[in-house]
């Protein structure tokens, strides 16, 4: 994610294919730029459409805005897929896909496919209150996190959100100097301490090689 994590941008279809002979993937914003990276990178005639990122923050919202956008993109495309995992739209998302004839991301959320869903799993039984970032939420933690939740406002609110946390942990898809500085900021605003975990893009790419197979 080189560019801000505000706006991710859509690829778009090259000139030695038609629109319609190419897969749109409609995808969670917070993870638009990785796909993209991973299809640019693939040659697949893939386009992706992102959605807002802050959706992440209202996922009962996620379900109805992939239905409406998969509305609006049918008409030029041979084949759509959803680039977001459930995402905590408990079963929603699932339902819009059975509907119109979608696949979607394996997993409960994107975290499941940076580390694995087992991997993700052992985190929160070895210490239940684990708070997942990835670089994404490390980029944009002062505007999806501090900013969104009122922090900056009010940081006594800190204890309200986060009382029942006891550590970050960090899957670090691209960790360099300026994001491992983020991800201890983050961690440092909210008073815990922090795990990195470097997972990479595999699972990710994997997962979005079977979905646009």
């Amino acid at each position: 994610m080189s560019s801000s994590p505000t706006a991710p941008t859509s690829t778009t279809p090259s000139s030695s294919s038609s629109p319609s002979s190419r897969t749109a993937v409609i995808a969670c914003g917070a993870i638009a730029q990785p796909v993209a990276a991973v299809v640019a990178r693939r040659g697949w005639p893939v386009d992706v459409h992102p959605l807002p990122p802050l959706l992440h923050n209202q996922p009962q919202l996620i379900a109805d805005q992939v239905r409406a956008l998969a509305g609006r993109l049918r008409p030029s495309y041979s084949r759509l897929v959803v680039g977001y995992a459930d995402c905590g739209t408990y079963g929603a998302l699932d339902e819009v896909c059975r509907d119109l004839g979608l696949e979607r991301l394996p997993g409960l959320h994107c975290y499941d496919l940076y580390a694995g869903a087992s991997r993700v799993e052992s985190f929160f039984s070895e210490q239940p209150g684990t708070y997942l970032l990835t670089d994404f939420l490390v980029r944009s933690f002062s505007r999806t996190v501090v900013r969104e939740l009122g922090l900056d406002r009010h940081p006594e609110l800190r204890d309200a959100y986060f009382a029942h946390y006891t550590r970050v942990v960090w899957l670090a898809q691209e960790p360099d100097d300026e994001l491992r500085a983020l991800a201890r900021d983050a961690a440092d605003r909210i008073g815990l301490p922090l795990t990195v975990v470097e997972t990479g893009h595999h699972g990710l790419e994997e997962a979005l090689a079977v979905l646009v197979a």
